[in-house]
């Protein structure tokens, strides 16, 4: 295992982290996996009041003991944003009755994702007076904040100056947060990669063209590495729902090093098959075509596109795709089929891309059932 600075916390953390989000099924089972973790040399535990009886059971396996002394063992857990001071005091105290600690390493803003989230931080008497009187009297070490929100809204907050990390979307296959990333890197936080292997493309059961493109690499390792390689990241999220689910991941977990001339031809590779099969259809993820009136995400719908039609991600399209108008501001944004060929961003497009049909195409491919998120 490898260990990196979590930038201006000064925290060595373990290049990958456990998220604690998927294994509820038990607390047995949760405190065989956050046990397994630690013998592989994971020190960084992620939970966060909102992901149900997590917070509850690493307690109980904090309370048994680890086999890690507490000053070697880092816990970061994460509360939603809100805009009353004694509301996030009140949770404050008890994630730390439910953890069994006298401290939290790092507390997180969960889900900074709009800008009314951002305003409620940024007001002197909000819930930051609260977080800011813990980290004072020692209850909180560090400051940082999670995000789903867009690349403006990240960059936003990162120049507020209030946090020491920052936690966000960054992938091979998402690369619009990269500035993001600089920027923090630049003010020297901590990053923290969310969920890569799910999020970041469900690379744990790919599809056989992109199996056959990224040979005789898995694109699991492909996707890890890209990140590992990256100095500015400190740390991705391994959110095993059991001790086997560490297995896989952890076999990259000594490869920090500069991608190998291998790797780099894969990823080229990866690139001349998307343009060669996507042709003039290929959306290149400018973002120009924002802001529509129907409020639809077409940069996303439409990169949701490229990857089910160059790498057959159609799996990973329609898991994402159905969260549009299912999951708030965590994903925000209507379906495909909202388009009423208003035409606003047809002259916007540099690509000159017929952007309805490709609405309509994506929302045919990819629409199904609603989905839920994973800790409901």
């Amino acid at each position: 295992m490898r260990y990196r600075r979590f930038g201006k916390t000064n925290l060595r953390l373990s290049v990958f982290s456990l998220g604690t989000m998927r294994y509820l099924e038990s607390e047995a089972n949760a405190v065989q996996t956050l046990q397994a973790a630690i013998a592989q040399g994971i020190n960084h535990l992620e939970t966060a009041k909102g992901y149900g009886k997590s917070e509850e059971y690493l307690g109980a396996a904090l309370k048994a003991g680890l086999g890690l002394p507490r000053s070697q063992l880092y816990i970061t857990t994460k509360f939603s944003p809100t805009d009353n001071r004694s509301t996030m005091q009140r949770w404050i105290d008890e994630s730390l009755l439910r953890l069994n600690l006298d401290y939290i390493d790092c507390l997180a803003i969960h889900g900074l994702n709009t800008w009314e989230h951002l305003d409620w931080v940024k007001r002197p008497d909000g819930c930051m007076q609260a977080v800011q009187q813990a980290v004072a009297d020692g209850r909180v070490r560090h400051l940082g904040f999670s995000t789903h929100g867009c690349l403006e809204l990240i960059q936003a907050a990162i120049n507020t100056d209030l946090f020491e990390f920052v936690n966000l979307h960054y992938y091979y296959f998402f690369q619009r947060h990269d500035p993001a990333v600089e920027l923090a890197w630049k003010k020297d936080m901590g990053v923290f990669i969310i969920s890569p292997a799910d999020k970041g493309g469900r690379l744990y059961t790919p599809p056989s063209t992109l199996k056959n493109l990224c040979h005789p690499l898995t694109p699991l390792h492909l996707g890890y590495r890209f990140l590992l390689s990256d100095p500015r990241i400190t740390t991705l999220s391994l959110g095993a729902a059991n001790p086997t689910e560490l297995t896989e991941p952890l076999k990259v977990a000594n490869c920090d090093e500069p991608l190998t001339p291998q790797e780099l031809e894969i990823l080229e590779r990866l690139q001349v098959h998307l343009e060669n099969v996507l042709g003039t259809d290929k959306c290149s993820q400018c973002y120009a075509c924002l802001p529509c009136p129907e409020n639809i995400n077409i940069p996303e719908i439409l990169r949701l596109r490229n990857l089910a039609v160059a790498y057959e991600m159609t799996d990973y399209g329609q898991y994402r795709y159905r969260m549009f108008e299912n999951a708030g501001h965590w994903f925000p944004g209507v379906k495909g089929n909202r388009c009423t060929e208003c035409g606003d961003c047809l002259p916007r497009c540099p690509e000159h891309l017929d952007i309805p049909a490709l609405l309509q195409d994506t929302n045919q491919r990819l629409n199904g059932a609603a989905g839920r998120r994973l800790w409901e």
